[in-house]
């Protein structure tokens, strides 16, 4: 309930927020000034849901310097991206704030920083939820900042509960500091994207120590409606990425006239490759346009944000990592070309749009291959059981001296980033902790896998998941539908969307663009870099491959799941013959390449038992899926039937005009590579499964797979090849995951 009766500091307040925005008669929205008044005169714990661009920032930068005027001591900001930590410490800065930060990509100003905050120097410190884990802020840092802060404020809170569309474990250390925090200080959490689950659990981790039972008692909760009415909402089904890539060509080219989106905006990916090939396609067209994405290095992530502040890109293709708290007034359109696994995540990306313009358009467009990419980012929030409990046992076998990260997952059947991330989960939740660059278990926890948890967490984004598959379909209202996906108190029809008002975007993309599109999906060749690094036999450890025996940076035609080659690839490799558009389409692939191969070989594929056989995805160490060979194929080794590789690796070398020399024999079949997950198993599963047999030719080798999974294969047998006096090997592949 707002407060309308005036109070001594509401003057002050309201000077320091029109220093803050630069406007001389701005005044504060519904229920700012209370949460100002809640955290400087009473230094009580908030809870601020809010729409986004309600103004979550003014409420804390003001009570900042409120409360510092006060003796109070700094704030502490928990920010969770890059892009908005620049934003404001910017915004803290013009309204005369001594703002610093500590994150990844400034460690040269940490010491500076840290003589700054024990001489008092500074009034407002924005860290990453990361640095809470990190030992030398944790150790060093963190108790003096904590011990002395006036105000935390954990911003885009949902990121705490793992209830939340974008649950990181790193804001679980939230905890350490509210542990440490002077008894006097303020606390604030700020989102956009809480339903009634998300708010119930935030209130129980935020609330004060001594709030008994009814955690609301000791937090107060300011919440209010979460509709845009700046943003036209509107769903457009385009199954096939080429109609996609064709229809954001039409809507955003310079010549679309009244057709045209809007300024300039944001078009979100849910990949990282997606964005880069989207980005190019439109630059190809005479679209100004920039990729954006968590592979770019800052300073190139920070040249974006630039260029799309001033206008100088029509749109930046983006995945998630531009998401929360960037803030450009004037984004004139969101639009996705994937949809998110959630509702609720949707709401977050399109709330960068329309925040200081009567009017953006947010545009989804539906495609075929978005259930499968949501099904690989809600099968990877969990690790199952029996992977967590081969990495406790490893660390309990090594005792107090612990593992590295590399020495657990010799021992455990998982790719290095999943590792990392359970690793982080179980130091968070206190199974496991590091120290230096060991973990090691932590002996008297009481911590158990909560397999009921886990599983009603993962029951839960299945049925988000189904929400945003019928947004847009079910015949109600779009913002609606948003606000009643966040237990939005007062949901209403909008009156705007293309449910209430009708279609604008659902356009019939151009043929010959489709077209045009096709051909590119299919004419970007994918890169690989080579293994530079191997795990040794037993132990795990990684150790440099010598530049004698290692691959060239290889090719493939493809990349698992596109929209250009893939689909002809698998069906190709289940018939059990490459088709001559495949060929054809490898020998240009190769032309032009800037390496010049003087003969060709291939790996060997599995052999199949019978005629049909092996339909069910089975592969050798690493391609191979679903070969079909006539029955009785000859033994493991025998070049008297050609295999699938093999066959592909003539007929190449016929195609290019080069010599094929099969000298590669597979010595015994291995389980299938896709199944292998840790750098150790999957180089173990190839080790002495193959061999180079008869002469080697001098010079340059292409070295021709069907699917890439790991890479090691390639690594491995490459590096045979050139022991045995082969030139650079040059490794193509059909298509690599």
């Amino acid at each position: 309930m707002t407060t309308t009766e005036p109070r001594p500091l509401d003057d002050e307040a309201l000077e320091r927020l029109r220093a803050l925005t630069g406007v001389a008669d701005a005044t504060f929205r519904e229920h700012q000034l209370d949460a100002i008044r809640d955290l400087v005169e009473d230094r009580g714990r908030v809870l601020c849901v809010q729409r986004t661009g309600w103004g979550k920032s003014a409420v804390y930068f003001v009570a900042t310097a409120l409360l510092r005027a006060r003796g109070a001591g700094p704030t502490l900001i928990v920010s969770p991206l890059l892009a908005l930590m620049r934003n404001q410490l910017e915004a803290a800065t013009a309204m005369g704030l001594r703002a610093h930060t500590i994150n990844s990509t400034n460690q040269g100003e940490w010491a500076e920083v840290e003589r700054r905050l024990e001489a008092d120097d500074v009034d407002l410190l924005l860290v990453g939820p990361e640095r809470l884990n990190a030992e030398r802020f944790r150790e060093r840092m963190l108790p003096l900042v904590a011990s002395r802060t006036g105000l935390l404020v954990v911003d885009e809170a949902h990121c705490v509960s793992d209830w939340g569309h974008d649950f990181r474990p790193d804001y679980r250390r939230i905890r350490d500091v509210l542990a440490g925090l002077p008894a006097d200080a303020a606390v604030l959490g700020t989102t956009a994207t809480a339903n009634d689950r998300v708010v119930d659990d935030l209130v129980a981790q935020l609330a004060p120590p001594d709030a008994g039972d009814d955690p609301t008692a000791g937090l107060r909760v300011y919440r209010g409606s979460l509709a845009r009415t700046s943003l036209r909402l509107e769903v457009v089904d385009l199954p096939h990425p080429a109609e996609r890539l064709a229809w954001l060509v039409e809507c955003l080219r310079p010549d679309a006239g009244e057709d045209a989106l809007p300024g300039s905006g944001i078009v979100y990916t849910l990949t990282v490759a997606d964005a880069e090939q989207v980005a190019g396609f439109l630059a190809d067209h005479g679209i100004a346009a920039a990729a954006y994405t968590g592979g770019h290095d800052a300073d190139a992530r920070i040249a974006v944000e630039e260029r799309l502040r001033a206008n100088d890109v029509k749109a930046v293709v983006a995945t998630s990592a531009l998401g929360m708290g960037y803030d450009k007034p004037d984004l004139g359109f969101i639009v996705h070309y994937q949809a998110p696994g959630s509702v609720v995540s949707y709401y977050q990306q399109v709330g960068r749009a329309g925040r200081g313009v009567d009017h953006a358009d947010v545009v989804l467009l539906r495609g075929a291959e978005d259930r499968r990419i949501q099904d690989f980012f809600i099968g990877q929030a969990f690790p199952p059981r029996e992977r967590v409990d081969e990495v406790r046992s490893a660390l309990a076998d090594a005792g107090g001296a612990g593992l590295t990260t590399r020495g657990v997952q010799a021992h455990v059947n998982l790719g290095l980033g999943r590792l990392e991330a359970m690793l982080k989960v179980l130091d968070v939740e206190g199974a496991i902790r590091r120290t230096g660059n060991r973990w090691v278990t932590v002996a008297d926890s009481d911590w158990a896998y909560d397999e009921a948890r886990y599983r009603r967490i993962t029951e839960l984004r299945r049925t988000e998941q189904r929400a945003m598959a019928d947004y847009g379909g079910d015949g109600r209202c779009l913002m609606r539908t948003l606000q009643e996906q966040l237990d939005d108190p007062a949901p209403t029809d909008c009156g705007r969307c293309a449910v209430c008002a009708g279609p604008r975007w659902a356009l019939e993309p151009d043929r010959g663009l489709v077209r045009d599109a096709q051909q590119a999906l299919r004419s970007r060749p994918v890169g690989f870099d080579p293994k530079r690094m191997a795990p040794e036999a037993g132990t795990g450890t990684m150790r440099r491959i010598a530049e004698g025996v290692r691959t060239e940076p290889g090719r493939a035609l493809a990349r698992r799941g596109d929209a250009g080659w893939d689909a002809d690839v698998r069906a190709a490799l289940e018939d059990g013959r490459v088709t001559d558009e495949l060929v054809a389409a490898a020998a240009a692939l190769v032309r032009g390449w800037d390496a010049t191969p003087a003969w060709v070989t291939a790996v060997p594929a599995r052999r199949a038992l019978r005629e049909g056989a092996g339909r069910d995805g089975a592969t050798a160490p690493e391609g191979a899926a679903g070969v079909v060979e006539r029955a009785g194929g000859g033994p493991v080794g025998d070049a008297s039937a050609p295999d699938v590789v093999s066959d592909l690796g003539a007929r190449l070398a016929a195609a290019l005009g080069l010599p094929y020399v099969a000298t590669l024999a597979r010595l015994e079949d291995r389980p299938p590579q896709d199944r292998q997950r840790g750098a150790a198993q999957q180089a173990a599963n190839v080790r002495g499964a193959f061999a180079v047999v008869g002469d080697v030719p001098d010079g340059p080798v292409l070295l021709v797979d069907d699917v890439r999974h790991s890479g090691w294969t390639l690594a491995m047998v490459g590096g045979q090849l050139r022991r045995r006096g082969a030139g650079p090997v040059l490794p193509l592949v059909l298509t690599t995951a």
